[in-house]
C-alpha cells in the first residue's frame, strides 16, 4: 500500500523514483562555516547567529525585524499597494457594475451614490480636503494645545500619566459611536462560525444593544454585554476549546466592550479634574462645570468634522459590502488592497495625516493620495514656534499622467518642487507661473516654485525623513 500519508521514516538517501539525492558531507566541530555545531566533549562556541537584523538591514525585501515594530511598518509601508492604481480600478469597476442587473437590493443604489460624489467643484474640493483633515485630527483645539504644552514642558512622570490617561478616556468617549456600531457588527458575524445552538441568542443581544445604542443607555448596554453576553461567549469557548475565526471576533468584541466602558462620561470627567495638579494653566479648567466640559469636548472641530465627512462613511459602507462579496470577486479583490494601503497609512507609527481625493473635475478623472507633516522640522533639523507645515500629493490625472507635489509652508511663505512626465515639462515655465499666481491669490508667497522631470516615485521617507529615523515613531520592542 503506498505510504500517501507520509506515516513511517523514509530511508535515507532515497525518495521514492528520485533516488539521485546527494549525501551530505560529515559535519565536524571545528567547521567554522556552520554556526554552532553541538559538541558533547566541550562547552560550545557563542553562535554569531541572531534573530536581530541590523537597522541597515530593516527594509530588505526578503528580510524581517524581529527586534522593531517601526521597521516592521516601513517595509509594509513600502510594499504597500498603490491606492491611486488601486481607485483607477474601482471606479472602473463601480461604473460597470452600478449598471448591471441582479445585484444585491441597494447595491446598485449604493454605487450610483459614491460615483455621484466624485463630482466636485472647486467649493466641493475645498471642503473635501478640509473635512478630512479636521476629521483626521481627534487632539486638536485649545484644550489639546495646552495639554500638548503642558506635556512637553513637565519632567513629571505623574503629570504625564495624568494627561495620557485623560487623553485615552477622551479617544474612547469620542469614538463611543463607532465602537457601539463595531461591538453590534461583531455580533452580527459571530454567528456565521459558530454552531446553531449558541449562535441563536446572539441575534437577540444584538437586536437589544441596537436598541440600546439608539437610546445613548452605555450603562445598560454594558450591562448586556458584561452580564450575558461575554459569559455565554466564555462558556461556548469553554465547552467547544474553539481556536478558530469565532475566537478571534470574541477577542475583538471584548477588546472593543473594554474600550466602550473606558469612554464612559463620568470616568473621563473624574480623570480630567485629576489634571487640577497639573500646575497653575490646567488648574483653572477645574472653573468648568461638567456640562460646560462636555460641551467642549463634543463640538469641537474634530466631532463637526466627523459627523459631515459624507464621503468616507459611504466608501466604508461600500467597501464593507464589497468585502462580503456583494459585488464579485473583482470588485472584492480591489477594495481588499484598498483596504489594506489605508490601513497601512492609518497606522499608529505614521505621525503623518493622510487623505484621499478622488474626484472627477471637468469630465476629467483626477485620483489623488497625500500625506502632511503639521509638525515637520526646518533645514536645520529643528522645530521653530511658527511651525513648519510639509504636505506630499500622488496624483494620477487623466490625459497627463502621474504627477507629485511636495509643498513645505511656513506662514505665508512656500517652497514648492512638482514632479511632472514629459507632457507637462513642455510647458514648464507656464506651469510654474501659473503655481506662483495661485499662491499669490491665496494670499501666500512662493518663495521656490520648481517643475522638476519625474525619475522615480518618490518614497514617504524620501518626503518625511524623520519618519525613517523613527525620530517621532513608536518603536516597540518586542
Amino acid at each position: 500500500m503506498a505510504n500517501l500519508m507520509g506515516v513511517t521514516n523514509p530511508v535515507p538517501g532515497y525518495d521514492g523514483p528520485n533516488n539521485t539525492r546527494v549525501q551530505p558531507t560529515a559535519i565536524r566541530p571545528g567547521d567554522t562555516s556552520i554556526q554552532n555545531i553541538p559538541d558533547p566533549t566541550r562547552v560550545g562556541r557563542p553562535d554569531a547567529r541572531t534573530d536581530q537584523n541590523g537597522a541597515n538591514d530593516a527594509l530588505l525585501s526578503d528580510g524581517l525585524r524581529y527586534d522593531s515594530n517601526l521597521q516592521m511598518f516601513l517595509q509594509a509601508l513600502r510594499e504597500s499597494p498603490d491606492l491611486a492604481a488601486e481607485f483607477t480600478k474601482m471606479v472602473s469597476w463601480l461604473n460597470v457594475m452600478a449598471a448591471t442587473p441582479g445585484l444585491t437590493e441597494g447595491v446598485a443604489t449604493e454605487m450610483k451614490a459614491f460615483l455621484q460624489m466624485l463630482h466636485m467643484d472647486a467649493q466641493g474640493l475645498h471642503e473635501l480636503f478640509s473635512t478630512q483633515m479636521k476629521a483626521g485630527n481627534r487632539f486638536a483645539g485649545p484644550l489639546m494645545s495646552l495639554l500638548r504644552q503642558t506635556f512637553q514642558s513637565t519632567n513629571s512622570p505623574a503629570i504625564r500619566q495624568d494627561i495620557l490617561l485623560f487623553l485615552k478616556r477622551y479617544s474612547d468617549f469620542s469614538s463611543s459611536d463607532h465602537i457601539g456600531r463595531t461591538m453590534n457588527q461583531l455580533l452580527r458575524q459571530l454567528p456565521d462560525y459558530m454552531p446553531k445552538s449558541w449562535g441563536e441568542a446572539l441575534a437577540n443581544y444584538s437586536a437589544r444593544l441596537q436598541l440600546g445604542l439608539q437610546a445613548g443607555d452605555r450603562q445598560g448596554n454594558l450591562k448586556l454585554l458584561q452580564g450575558e453576553v461575554i459569559p455565554h461567549l466564555a462558556d461556548y469557548v469553554e465547552r467547544t476549546h474553539d481556536m478558530g475565526t469565532a475566537r478571534t471576533l470574541i477577542s475583538m468584541l471584548i477588546l472593543n466592550v473594554t474600550r466602550y466602558e473606558n469612554g464612559d462620561e463620568e470616568s473621563m470627567l473624574q480623570a480630567f479634574r485629576q489634571l487640577s495638579r497639573c500646575g497653575e494653566s490646567l488648574a483653572g479648567l477645574n472653573q468648568l462645570d461638567d456640562k460646560a466640559l462636555l460641551k467642549l469636548l463634543r463640538e469641537n472641530d474634530f466631532t463637526k468634522a466627523a459627523r459631515a465627512d459624507a464621503f468616507s462613511e459611504r466608501l466604508a459602507s461600500l467597501a464593507s459590502r464589497a468585502l462580503r462579496g456583494d459585488g464579485g470577486t473583482d470588485l472584492r479583490e480591489t477594495f481588499t488592497e484598498i483596504v489594506r494601503a489605508m490601513l497601512i497609512n492609518e497606522s499608529v507609527y505614521m505621525p503623518l495625516r493622510h487623505g484621499l481625493i478622488p474626484l472627477l473635475w471637468q469630465d476629467r478623472v483626477m485620483y489623488s493620495e497625500y500625506w502632511v507633516d503639521p509638525d515637520a522640522e526646518n533645514e536645520s533639523g529643528r522645530r521653530e514656534e511658527d511651525g513648519k507645515i510639509q504636505f506630499l500629493f500622488k496624483m494620477d490625472i487623466q490625459g497627463l499622467g502621474f504627477v507629485e507635489m511636495v509643498l513645505g509652508a511656513r506662514k505665508e511663505q512656500v517652497d514648492l518642487d512638482l514632479y511632472a512626465p514629459d507632457s507637462i515639462l513642455q510647458h514648464r515655465a507656464r506651469v510654474a507661473e501659473d503655481l506662483q499666481q495661485i499662491l499669490q491669490d491665496y494670499g501666500l508667497t512662493g518663495r521656490s516654485v520648481q517643475v522638476r522631470k519625474s525619475e522615480k516615485p518618490l518614497a514617504i521617507t524620501d518626503v518625511f525623513p524623520d519618519l525613517f529615523e523613527g525620530k517621532r515613531s513608536v518603536n516597540v520592542k518586542v
